[in-house]
């Protein structure tokens, strides 16, 4: 066991590390590999044990960014939680792995590990799944043939295939048998092609994808993304909820006149991220003014994110489509607010073990319309995608933003709340995996950053700095291809469902009847 307990400790280690910034895409499968050694012919408690050493392992530094304003308490807790699906993870592995290493059931495991905490409790939290630290990573391209969850399943297996070579190796098996004299010639046993075997389909598994299409053609649309900052870089930035407005009214100004001067390209269209009015423009006559300002001097259609006092005791998360002469006519209201963030489920009881919940002074209701926003262009309407924030991780959102028509999808966010963490860069690379899933540009424009225009291959253009104000100005493609991932949808993590139930069922049955 103590062995074990460092394998799994190291597992939930390397995971972290192969998320940004460390961005070591390629210890996600040593992480997955320790974690199924560990594991092996453990059975179901220790198993449940390894696993939770290894979540905690994986989740405390991983989102570390989450208490870095309302302190340890919000941020352990969140850890625990997820840490608890790496655990049953490891009793799943436990079980099953009674002979030894099962690569193809250590990879279904991991699908439905991450399916059952992107989808509980609340709705669930994505965040830190395996595929998303692998932007950089050969095996890319499988997102868009089975989408997120298929590139965890194929870094999965890459990792426990490792994990199977490894083990047969020492298992040594053309060595003496134990308790034999040394001078016994060895006995070679059965099957000592399995570990070179394993370690080839690894190196396969990995490279194959590299021969995926990633399409970037389409027609070009001109986008200028605007990053203003903000004034202070606390939770309470939103004190300063006129300054951040100003922030990008004022450097939108700027890029109209670097267009004027023929020093940036004329844009089709200007985006503003989460959170840029915080001041309902819809009943602040002092706001309108400054962003219809905005509009005016870039002359083209402009989304603005803003916070509106509605319902009645509520907010809404929006992203509002305003036309030059014509004011706001669109709006889109984000579907999937974050708990404990933008509102606070069973408010009462949570308040008896942290006070923090009152920061959240009235709840964000949650839109009921599906993102894709029309917007009108010169040479005809423009079917934007919108995802708000936390919204990129969401697998169904994204989807169902290609499948209603999206050519191009927009993800507009606020990171002041995060501070110089990794948080940003984490999201970035969420939003590179979904280019790729969905054969989709993302323009991803924060407050602060990091932002950038994401190609349909997952490449990074215009890339910009934290708490910076900056001008995002680039082309990106206009398409419409449904990619096999977008046509699959939720059928691959169905699949791995019935897949591992049918495993689980079949061991218990052979156990029964041995």
């Amino acid at each position: 066991m103590p062995v074990r307990l460092v394998l799994s400790l190291a597992a939930g280690l390397s995971l972290w590390l192969a998320f940004p910034g460390y961005n070591l895409w390629w210890m996600a499968y040593i992480g997955i590999g320790a974690l199924a050694l560990a594991t092996a012919q453990v059975g179901v408690g220790r198993g449940l044990g390894l696993g939770l050493v290894a979540g905690m392992a994986y989740f405390v530094p991983l989102l570390s960014w989450t208490g870095i304003f309302v302190g340890s308490l919000p941020w352990l807790a969140l850890s625990v939680l997820e840490a608890l699906y790496i655990a049953a993870l490891g009793a799943v592995c436990g079980y099953l792995q009674r002979e030894g290493v099962r690569p193809l059931s250590v990879a279904l495991a991991w699908v439905l590990s991450e399916l059952a905490r992107s989808t509980t409790p609340f709705g669930g939290f994505p965040w830190g799944r395996v595929a998303f630290s692998q932007a950089d990573a050969p095996l890319l391209g499988v997102a868009s043939w089975l989408g997120t969850p298929g590139v965890t399943f194929v870094a999965a297996l890459v990792g426990a295939l490792g994990a199977l070579a490894v083990e047969r190796t020492l298992r040594r098996p053309g060595s003496p048998a134990p308790g034999a004299p040394p001078h016994d010639p060895p006995r070679t046993r059965p099957g000592w092609w399995v570990a070179p075997v394993a370690a080839a389909s690894a190196v396969g598994l990995l490279l194959a994808p590299l021969l995926i299409p990633r399409p970037v053609d389409g027609e070009p649309l001109q986008v200028l993304g605007i990053q203003g900052n903000v004034p202070e870089m606390t939770l309470e930035f939103n004190a300063q909820r006129r300054a951040v407005l100003d922030n990008h009214a004022a450097t939108t100004l700027h890029a109209a006149q670097l267009v004027d001067d023929g020093e940036l390209p004329p844009p089709d269209v200007v985006l503003w991220p989460e959170n840029s009015s915080d001041i309902d423009p819809l009943r602040n006559a002092d706001a309108a003014a400054v962003i219809n300002e905005a509009v005016t001097a870039v002359g083209v259609p402009l989304i603005v994110g803003a916070v509106l006092s509605e319902p009645l005791d509520h907010v809404s998360n929006v992203s509002l489509l305003y036309l030059p002469g014509e004011g706001a006519v669109d709006r889109y209201v984000k579907q999937r607010p974050v708990p404990f963030a933008e509102y606070i489920p069973y408010r009462d009881f949570f308040r008896m073990f942290s006070d923090k919940v009152d920061l959240v002074a009235r709840d964000f209701v949650a839109g009921e319309e599906t993102g894709v926003m029309s917007v009108p262009l010169p040479g005809g309407d423009l079917a934007l995608g919108i995802a708000i924030c936390f919204e990129v991780v969401v697998d169904d959102l994204m989807r169902e933003n290609v499948l209603g028509g999206a050519e191009v999808l927009f993800v507009p966010t606020n990171n002041a709340t995060f501070g110089f963490t990794d948080e940003s860069e984490q999201q970035l690379a969420a939003s590179r995996v979904k280019a790729v899933e969905l054969s989709r540009p993302v323009v991803h424009i924060s407050t602060v950053g990091v932002s950038g225009l994401v190609m349909p291959d997952g490449s990074v253009h215009e890339g910009t700095e934290l708490f910076t104000r900056d001008i995002i100005s680039g082309a990106v493609p206009r398409r419409t291809e449904l990619t096999l991932a977008a046509r699959l949808g939720p059928w691959p993590e169905r699949v791995a469902l019935l897949a591992l139930g049918v495993s689980l069922l079949g061991t218990v049955l052979r156990r029964r009847n041995s």
